[in-house]
């Protein structure tokens, strides 16, 4: 209160009443006394003339590390915005990597913060929601506070999508009334069969919030009213043993809906999950999801790390032990996996997308021929299990035998799978191998040996970029210093320059404008867009097959758009065809590797290129919903280019939509937008 005065926060209310409300946050977990000092101070050493050395003295040295480590790291004020927000995560995630605390503090800072959201500006609102939703949600998920990232997500989601929002909560309101009734005497039925089975538990029903809900549309192919496990119901039992007793008794009590059972008990998740799931076609014929756990376990599972804070000997704090006697890992493996990510990169966006890859995909299961139990994210590959082993031996890996065959490096991995790598001699990973990994560990080990024989291509390039926009403007390179460009830019060299320039991460405009501030706005020249398309092909895909002459077309038959992952099939007087990696039409070329060439898209394609996917939607044959779906699109930013009916029939009929968008991850979000519609039963990108 001394120290932030009469500071104001943008809701008018005195600054230091939010470091209160963050320790009360953390009070609610009974986190130890450092931790609750360090969010009362957390902002006192970026907002107010304290020192770290005061906060030393006054509060001792422990308290000083942690407010060190909280506090923003944001004042490269010359640098590009991407530049520094990298910059900033990079030391977030060493420091958090050394001290948990340090994240569960940020957390609840982040967390009161988006509680108060709607006195900031508007357009600070999008930024803020959505670092919250890619950075500190899934950075909460990874040590499992369960909790305070399923409201930041519903925080974020309000502000960043609230039309998608208020079309789910009306679904599920909808849904209420359906079936409301029906669901009412659930818990006391499932207690009531678990009783007689001489079983002693807790049951209570919940439902899904918007966000999750909106999750699974982007994930699944399947329309709102086909998800199963919008109404869940938790069992709580006394021990481990009575959990798997309970499944039985459940899985007599009601028919199991196949290939939706998970044990997470044997195989917890990496953020020490452990849970049963099953999901049943309960009382009344209505399908239930159900987690079967103990106490403990749902503590855990709920306040993640955080659960495990207690009295050990005199001394008040994260009791590692107690943790591992109950089968939880190291709660921060997950945060070392990132450090090792941040550590093979080089640009900073890169790595902040490998980070992401690390933070959001489901999971998989595998085993090494030994027995050792390797987690991976859900279509991880042997390149993938490799670097998870060891980074010497993805760097080696040439070959995977999987379940004692030999199989090709694009094998999606399945649970219980025991993978052997065969490795080589040290060697160079090829740029096309990138396309056989979804980690982020091992994508960024990959692009760091590449890098350094990729480097004097793109300096080229990005030196004779500059130089030709330079000639539209009447200047010349030789005639430039460029060093006040490079301080501006936060570059240390002219060679770091020419390579941001060439791989398209900056552009040249920019730095021509830069130079010469008089420039600004005469050197457009047009959209910075360009169409996906066979004639250009080779502007917007590299790797493997595309030698001189061979012709490229992108396969009608799954529309690839960037940020899809790609292959090429050369067919005898066809060329090469782009395909995406999952298209149908692949299996017709399953025994032949000789065919097969793994692709990239460019830096063009990524950031500067729009393509055309292909939806095929069921939709409900009703006045006026061809229209809904259009505005749908449009809303969500696509362009719809071609549109054509099939299968009509007296309630619903088919339609196939081609929409230019600009990546793969729009399209994501434009099918998600049309399944929370009403009108739309189902939607899902053409796959051959």
């Amino acid at each position: 209160m001394k120290m932030h005065g009469s500071q104001l926060r943008a809701s008018g209310d005195p600054y230091f009443a939010h470091p209160i409300q963050v320790a009360g946050i953390l009070t609610d977990y009974k986190l130890d006394t450092a931790t609750i000092v360090t969010a009362l101070l957390h902002d006192v050493v970026e907002d107010t003339s304290a020192t770290r050395d005061d906060i030393a003295s006054m509060f001792g040295e422990e308290v000083a590390v942690l407010v060190e480590g909280v506090t923003k790291l944001s004042r490269l004020e010359l640098q590009a915005e991407h530049t520094r927000q990298a910059e900033n995560l990079r030391k977030f995630i060493l420091a958090i990597s050394r001290d948990v605390r340090v994240l569960l503090v940020k957390l609840a800072d982040r967390l009161h913060n988006m509680r108060t959201l709607k006195y900031v500006k508007p357009e600070k609102r999008e930024r803020i929601s959505r670092e919250t939703l890619e950075v500190y949600a899934p950075l909460g998920r990874s040590i499992g506070i369960h909790s305070i990232a399923s409201e930041l997500e519903e925080l974020a989601f309000e502000h960043l999508n609230p039309t998608a929002r208020t079309a789910i909560e009306r679904r599920l309101e909808a849904l209420k009334l359906e079936h409301g009734k029906a669901t009412e005497g659930v818990s006391t039925e499932i207690q009531q069969v678990l009783s007689e089975a001489g079983i002693k538990a807790r049951v209570y029903g919940r439902q899904k919030t918007p966000y999750s809900i909106w999750r699974k549309l982007q994930r699944k192919s399947v329309g709102f009213s086909s998800l199963s496990d919008i109404y869940g119901f938790r069992v709580l039992v006394e021990a481990e043993d009575d959990c798997y007793r309970a499944l039985g008794v459940i899985h007599r009590a009601w028919p199991m809906v196949p290939e939706r059972f998970k044990d997470f008990i044997s195989t917890p998740k990496s953020n020490n999950y452990r849970s049963l799931h099953t999901t049943v076609v309960g009382p009344g014929g209505l399908r239930i999801e159900m987690q079967i756990r103990t106490e403990a376990m749902d503590r855990v599972a709920e306040d993640g790390v955080a659960a495990h804070w207690a009295y050990k000997n005199t001394s008040y704090g994260f009791d590692q032990e107690a943790m591992e006697r109950e089968g939880g890992r190291d709660p921060l493996q997950n945060l070392r996996h990132l450090v090792q990510v941040i550590e093979h990169g080089e640009g900073g966006e890169d790595w902040v997308e490998h980070a992401k890859l690390e933070m959001y995909l489901d999971q998989v299961f595998v085993f090494t021929p030994k027995g050792r139990l390797i987690t991976l994210p859900q279509g991880g590959m042997p390149l993938d299990f490799a670097y998870a082993v060891h980074t010497e031996v993805g760097d080696t890996a040439v070959g995977a035998k999987i379940n004692g065959e030999l199989k090709p490096m694009r094998t999606r991995l399945q649970n219980g799978d025991v993978v052997e790598i065969i490795r080589g001699k040290k060697r160079e990973a090829p740029a096309d191998w990138r396309s056989l990994t979804v980690t982020g560990r091992a994508r960024s080990a990959i692009r760091r040996h590449i890098r350094s024989s990729e480097r004097d291509e793109f300096q080229k390039l990005g030196k004779s970029t500059l130089e030709q926009t330079l000639g539209r403007a009447g200047k010349t390179l030789s005639d430039v210093k460029l060093t006040p460009a490079l301080e501006t830019l936060a570059l240390a060299t002219e060679d770091d320059l020419f390579d941001a320039i060439g791989r398209g991460r900056l552009s040249a405009n920019k730095v021509a404008e830069t130079l010469f501030p008089g420039l600004k706005g005469t050197l457009v020249t047009g959209s910075d867009k360009k169409k996906i398309a066979d004639d250009k092909a080779r502007l917007f895909v590299r790797g493997g097959g595309l030698t001189p002459g061979v012709s490229i077309h992108f396969g009608e038959c799954c529309t690839p758009v960037p940020g899809d992952r790609i292959v090429g099939i050369l067919e005898p007087e066809q060329g090469l065809t782009v395909h995406v990696i999952d298209c149908q039409r692949l299996a017709d070329f399953a025994d032949d590797d000789s065919v097969w060439n793994d692709l990239q898209w460019t830096p063009q394609a990524e950031q500067g290129a729009v393509g055309m996917a292909r939806f095929r939607a069921t939709i409900q044959n009703a006045p006026g919903v061809l229209g809904q779906v259009a505005t749908v699109i449009g809303e969500a930013g696509g362009n719809i280019l071609n549109l054509k009916m099939a299968h009509r029939q007296s309630d619903f009929f088919d339609v196939d939509l081609d929409v230019e968008v600009a990546d793969a991850k729009h399209a994501t979000t434009i099918m998600a937008a049309l399944r929370a519609n009403p009108a739309v039963d189902t939607v899902e990108r053409s796959r051959g």
